[in-house]
């Protein structure tokens, strides 16, 4: 949690001393005078079969402040058990820095020299990874020399060789079927066929049926990576996407429509019980996690969010942990402190969406 200084409110049109010529369209939240939000429309047929989705942002730089490659590895993982644990379906790992150029790619990514942010995108991918599929879908990398003594992750897609389910996470395959399919490795004792040619060596969702006789090759089908959840409400896993910047975290949303509501989680932030917590209805909602110095330190270095004081930028400003007993909270505390604080409040809003 952050322990440094906010800026002095900056004078701008998105202030909170700014005309609003909407003025009557719009409500508090929570009380927070700070920041205030458009009241809903009602939503259209397409929008409300959506299934909401919850993300967490937290910053690569908790990774360059550990003492060594096992504890930063340890670290790594307790992110991934907490993702997995409370359901969450994007992970997005930011760095602090001042452009707002996407360069993932050109991050130096050889053995010794990754950067925080790069090593905690490849473990949380790894670790998402279904066991049976981590051989082929990964190479040989220092970063993951000690990942294996980690616990897993038990996501209901990483499922045993035994273990019969609707759907399977697959591997493509070099070897072609008889016909014009393609075979896919889905960690059962025989790889399957699907009806589509792909190049090899793609995941993929493949919907298993109910028929278990694996000798009948009978051609499955691939679907969305999103279908168990739309389908079964069967929790599949999380994705992992990197942004260079706090401003990146929002604004490059994979989300139809982006982020609906985004909660940052400070010690400097407001202070409301959970179960007094009203969070809107949300298609997409994104909590956001500081590192060292807090959110407050990645509003203030990112050039497109430098001059708005910290509570313009989120709809929510909370403090999940008030009262506590030491001087810091850990990012990766915090995580599971948060989420924890945002169950309730969360499955409201869920439940009014239904309603």
């Amino acid at each position: 949690m952050a322990k440094k200084k906010r800026k002095a409110e900056a004078e701008s049109d998105s202030g909170p001393n700014a005309p609003d010529a909407r003025q009557n369209d719009v409500e508090l939240v929570n009380g927070n005078p700070h920041k205030k939000i458009k009241k809903k429309k009602k939503r259209t047929d397409e929008e409300t079969q959506e299934i909401p989705t919850v993300s967490i942002a937290v910053p690569g730089s908790i990774i360059d402040n550990t003492q060594s490659f096992e504890l930063a590895t340890r670290l790594a993982g307790q992110i991934a058990r907490a993702a997995t644990i409370f359901r969450i379906d994007e992970v997005i790992v930011f760095d602090n820095k001042s452009d707002g150029v996407n360069d993932f790619m050109a991050l130096d990514s050889t053995d010794e020299n990754e950067s925080g942010a790069a090593f905690l995108v490849r473990i949380l991918q790894y670790l998402e990874t279904p066991q049976y599929l981590r051989r082929t879908l990964f190479s040989m990398h220092n970063s993951l020399r000690f990942v294996g003594m980690l616990p897993p992750l038990d996501a209901p897609h990483h499922l045993r060789k035994h273990e019969w389910a609707p759907y399977r996470e697959g591997v493509t395959l070099k070897e072609r079927s008889a016909g014009s399919g393609t075979l896919v490795d889905v960690g059962l004792s025989k790889n399957i066929v699907i009806n589509q040619v792909m190049e090899p060596h793609k995941r993929v969702t493949v919907a298993m049926g109910i028929d278990r006789n694996l000798d009948a090759d009978l051609p499955r089908e691939i679907v969305s990576s999103s279908k168990p959840r739309e389908e079964a409400g069967i929790y599949w896993g999380y994705r992992v996407r990197y942004a260079s910047n706090i401003n990146s975290v929002f604004k490059d949303c994979q989300f139809k429509g982006g982020y609906d509501q985004i909660i940052g989680t400070s010690e400097h932030g407001q202070i409301v019980n959970s179960s007094d917590l009203t969070i809107p209805t949300f298609r997409h909602l994104l909590i956001a996690f500081g590192g060292l110095a807090g959110l407050e330190e990645s509003i203030e270095e990112d050039n497109n969010l430098k001059d708005k004081d910290v509570r313009q930028v989120f709809d929510l400003y909370l403090n999940t942990c008030p009262n506590q007993g030491s001087r810091t909270i850990r990012t990766e505390e915090a995580i599971f402190i948060s989420l924890q604080y945002f169950q309730e409040p969360i499955t409201r809003a869920l439940q009014r969406v239904e309603l």
